[in-house]
């Protein structure tokens, strides 16, 4: 269609015409569309040739072309051109410059265009305010921000929404608030994607009872809250530990008219399987399975169940429920199935290789392959794989449980890292995880290895202490090694070893 109406340009040219500014300039804005190179020979060759340098909106049109193409130095080339025939760069062209200058992650570079230009317009602070936010550069944001409020500009709710976003990550929420009513107070548009995204800054805080009161606002402002809102307060309330208040709001949504989502069941599933209420997210997962129905790629709320059942150390109806999802996701269970097996039979090689395939299709592991997976490579030997298994599963938010952490700790203590075991120990404490007996008893059969009756004693102090029992390996280790130390504990002034025993037959 272009090229014919070229033609038909050409043939009116014949004829000694010359065609309007206007109509060169909307021939261009089409081939810019189309072809950049095509559009600039167009322009050098039929308008320019005809005796039409064009003007700035020749030049918008240009460089629009050359943005859309990221060929942000010719563009720039291009601002010098019209500069050398006399014609001022419009502050939309700076700010279709200036656009993609942020979009290639050079927005030093577009702060100091800004600095060129007789008038920076609204568009010009939401570009560079936005692309300072994309980069997580807070200090350069708001300096902009306040720049643009002293000049009388106010930004687009998107742009707003974009720096509450960065001030509620850095857990600056009171500031983040502070803006959003400046910008209300200004008249600028303040929507329920801006306040959602300041009530979940105060629910990362755990200040859930400040988020309920920010929909109260919200609403007297005549802003009605959507499905994401409650969303956000469920995920808080869970995060919070307050199930009941998240069950609650889960039921007020029906009650307020709002639908829920997949969203919303994950979330809720997922915070009551981890709050040790894996019966209570069943249900909701059957209510889901009722409601929104199954759908491939949804196996998240799935795997939150498998993963409580295995935080409440039920391996064995954690094995049937995988078993049974199969019906849905047959592809995701078959490999898991074939991993379980492999780890069963000590074919490492075959799990790992099942596993890598999953990984690279995208798939998401069950809390219960990660677990059997980080066994089998202890057993190996091979605990820097283990590791990275261990992460990952971290990674996915399942939180190991002390049986896993204590195939780590067995396989430090059977390569005589014992002093590593050790620190494992004290890492289980720090990321809330209990250790128990299976904790100790490897540390305290290698520290007798060792000879070190002194350390593996304190061992089982400790574990008495905490109301564990050594299984019979740790008491005939301690036994053993205390028949080689006995002269050390009489001069220590501990126990004899008649006391030991007795201690044994008592616990």
């Amino acid at each position: 269609m272009v090229r014919q109406v070229i033609k038909v340009l050409d043939l009116v040219s014949r004829f000694g015409s010359r065609p309007s500014l206007k109509i060169f300039n909307s021939i261009l804005d089409v081939l810019v569309k189309e072809n950049i190179d095509i559009a600039r020979e167009f322009y050098r060759k039929k308008m320019m040739g005809s005796g039409v340098d064009g003007d700035d909106y020749t030049f918008g049109i240009l460089m629009k072309g050359l943005c859309l193409t990221n060929r942000i130095a010719d563009g720039f080339k291009l601002l010098q051109v019209m500069k050398s025939r006399g014609i001022t760069p419009n502050t939309v062209i700076y700010n279709t410059l200036l656009h993609a200058l942020c979009r290639n992650g050079k927005v030093g570079r577009a702060r100091t265009l800004m600095n060129e230009m007789v008038e920076p317009n609204d568009v010009t602070f939401n570009v560079l305010i936005s692309g300072y936010c994309a980069e997580e550069k807070l200090v350069q944001a708001l300096v902009l921000l306040e720049k643009c409020f002293t000049l009388g500009f106010v930004p687009d709710v998107v742009t707003v929404t974009k720096v509450l976003e960065v001030l509620c990550n850095a857990g600056r929420v009171a500031e983040a608030v502070e803006i959003l009513e400046r910008v209300g107070s200004r008249g600028g548009t303040v929507d329920v994607v801006a306040y959602n995204t300041i009530i979940k800054g105060f629910c990362k805080l755990g200040k859930m009872k400040v988020g309920i009161r920010m929909v109260k606002e919200m609403e007297n402002k005549g802003c009605l809250p959507n499905v994401d809102t409650y969303n956000v307060l469920i995920s808080g309330f869970c995060e919070s530990g307050m199930l009941d208040s998240a069950v609650d709001m889960f039921n007020d949504m029906k009650t307020d008219g709002i639908s829920w989502n997949f969203t919303t069941y994950d979330t809720l599933i997922r915070g009551l399987c981890c709050g040790g209420r894996t019966k209570d997210g069943y249900k909701i997962l059957e209510l889901m399975e009722e409601s929104i129905g199954v759908s491939v790629g949804r196996i998240n709320p799935y795997n939150s169940v498998l993963y409580g059942l295995y935080k409440e150390n039920r391996s064995d109806e954690g094995l049937v429920f995988l078993t049974n999802m199969e019906k849905f996701f047959p592809r995701a269970v078959d490999r898991s199935l074939k991993i379980l097996s492999s780890c069963k039979e000590g074919i490492l090689e075959d799990a790992k290789g099942v596993y890598d395939q999953m990984i690279g299709e995208g798939g998401a592991p069950s809390v219960f392959v990660y677990h059997h997976l980080i066994h089998e490579f202890c057993k190996e030997g091979c605990l820097l794989e283990a590791f990275e298994l261990l992460n990952q599963m971290i990674v996915h938010g399942h939180y190991p449980i002390a049986s896993t952490f204590n195939a780590l700790i067995s396989g430090f203590c059977r390569l005589g890292k014992v002093g590593n075991a050790l620190r494992l120990v004290e890492d289980m404490v720090g990321r809330g995880c209990v250790p128990d007996a299976g904790s100790y008893n490897p540390v305290v059969v290698a520290l007798c290895l060792e000879r070190d009756f002194e350390k593996a004693f304190r061992v089982v102090l400790q574990m008495v202490e905490k109301g564990l029992i050594p299984d019979h390996f740790a008491w005939n280790s301690l036994l053993v090694c205390l028949s080689q130390q006995t002269m050390w504990l009489e001069s220590k002034g501990i126990f004899r070893a008649n006391n030991l025993v007795q201690c044994i037959i008592e616990t």
